[in-house]
């Protein structure tokens, strides 16, 4: 019975790391980058008297930019940016009293000695000096092509698509999904990241590396805000 109040602390610390674990991965809840699946082209037939048939154009005077669903196109990542914050306070405050002897009847209020009776000073002093600042800086350079996945009533591609490189004994990966408009896709196919609304992109990594860069679930509790200290 002894040994029930370790078991439970046990139990307790587990449970924290998982949720920790949980917390601390990269997927979007519910996101899938898995590309659309292939629908298949349904052709009407051609009206009588006609050789043409809808859905069977070729688009030999525009550029090839994505525009439909199952399409392709390559984003261009330049994302960038920088953030810094400082503040400073500084307070303080003095307080002095000074208290004299009252006079009674014409005469002070003093002890059997001469001394006066009430009379004293009062004095205090209160300074406060905080500061602080904060800097974060963040750049990712690169291409990543994606898929058309939906076409919104007002034009708008809703884009998404994902890109793994295994090297050695770890994956790197790449993950994106958002709103582009076909007018910001550039003549060559391709669009800025910086032109996407809504974007998500996740860049990490799996594999020996990424678990010999991983803080421990213990370290990760002592350094969270659970920890009460």
């Amino acid at each position: 019975m002894r040994r029930l109040p370790e078991i439970t602390y046990i139990l307790a610390m587990c449970a924290l790391a998982v949720l920790l674990s949980a917390c601390g991965s990269n997927r979007f809840a519910g996101e899938s980058f898995a590309p659309p699946d292939p629908v298949q082209q349904v052709y009407e037939p051609p009206s009588a008297g006609s050789i043409y048939r809808a859905g069977t154009d070729v688009r030999l005077y525009e550029d090839l930019k994505a525009g439909r669903i199952g399409d392709i196109l390559t984003v261009l990542l330049v994302e960038s940016t920088n953030a810094s914050k400082s503040s400073q306070t500084s307070t303080s405050k003095s307080t002095a009293v000074d208290l004299t002897n009252p006079v009674v009847f014409g005469r002070r209020l003093q002890h059997k000695n001469g001394t006066d009776l009430f009379t004293g000073s009062l004095s205090g002093d209160q300074s406060f000096d905080g500061s602080g600042s904060s800097s974060q800086s963040n750049s990712l350079a690169g291409n990543i092509t994606v898929t058309v996945v939906e076409r919104l009533p007002n034009g708008n591609l809703r884009i998404r698509g994902e890109k793994w490189v295994t090297l050695n004994q770890g994956k790197e990966y790449i993950q994106l999904s958002g709103i582009i408009r076909p007018t910001d896709i550039l003549p060559d196919n391709t669009i800025i990241s910086t032109r996407i609304a809504d974007a998500r992109i996740i860049y990490s990594s799996k594999g020996v590396m990424d678990a010999a860069n991983r803080m421990g679930w213990i370290a990760r509790f002592f350094n969270s805000a659970w920890h009460p200290y």
